[in-house]
């Protein structure tokens, strides 16, 4: 049974960071619907979900994912590039110990946010832009027995902000805003921004935004079965499906 981290937001929501669009107001109310849909349908998925304690004070830290990389037996917690959010990582470092991992702290000037870590397999691709810099990069190389390769992000926030990978090891994409998709072994363009967000369910689902229709068709026609939830009040800060959880092992 797979198992995932989640934050639930809140009440500062609405002030989170914005960087590379436009401040639309956020529908409190619909946001916390959104976020238990969300919640849901990993139950629905056959997974397990495990609360990381919430933290007020703190606009984003519902965007667990941030806070940490999970690799093999090893939690890397880590120091936000938005000095606003370095509050979040405490409670969920004491959470995912609790799981039994082994954790290891990035330090300054290192930064990273989890967001910026892809991994496919024994590769793991680190986006090196506004939120994660060469210190963090290097640190997390040195913490795991994997491939690191540091790529671009200039155009979004996170790396992951503009490519996920399907379970064949494929990286999506929106293409405009991906900096070097020659980067990744495996590339293939998707026609919609939040069509390069995936969470691989399993083998052969993925949990994507409803805002990405024409490419949960193109999904379809490769097999695989899209499972759709709305968090348009999450895309309004900048957040996808991918960010609103830590996946831990099995």
């Amino acid at each position: 049974m797979q198992t995932a981290l989640i934050r639930r937001p809140g009440p500062r929501l609405a002030d989170g960071l914005v960087t590379h669009i436009e401040r639309t107001p956020v529908d409190l109310g619909l946001a916390f619907e959104q976020w238990q849909s969300y919640v849901d349908a990993l139950h629905g998925a056959a997974w397990t979900t495990i609360e990381v304690p919430p933290i007020d004070e703190c606009p984003d830290s519902v965007f667990v994912e941030d806070t940490m990389v999970v690799y093999g037996d090893v939690a890397v917690i880590a120091r936000a590039g938005a000095e606003e959010r370095r509050a979040e990582a405490a409670g969920a470092a004491e959470t995912v110990a609790a799981q039994g991992y082994r954790l290891v702290s990035i330090t300054a000037p290192g930064t990273l946010d989890g967001g910026d870590v892809l991994k496919i397999g024994s590769t793991i691709y680190v986006g090196e832009g506004g939120r994660t810099n060469a210190e963090g990069i290097r640190q997390l190389r040195a913490a795991l027995e994997a491939d690191v390769r540091a790529v671009p992000v200039k155009k979004v926030l996170h790396l992951k902000s503009a490519v996920t990978a399907l379970p064949d090891g494929t990286v999506v994409g929106y293409e405009p805003l991906v900096d070097d998709a020659g980067a990744f072994d495996r590339f293939m363009g998707v026609p919609e921004e939040a069509g390069a967000h995936v969470v691989l369910l399993d083998d052969g689902r993925l949990l994507m935004a409803a805002s990405a229709p024409k490419s949960a068709e193109l999904f379809s026609g490769l097999g695989y079965e899209p499972v759709l939830v709305d968090i348009s009040e999450f895309e309004k800060l900048e957040g996808c499906v991918t960010c609103l959880s830590v996946r831990l092992r099995g």
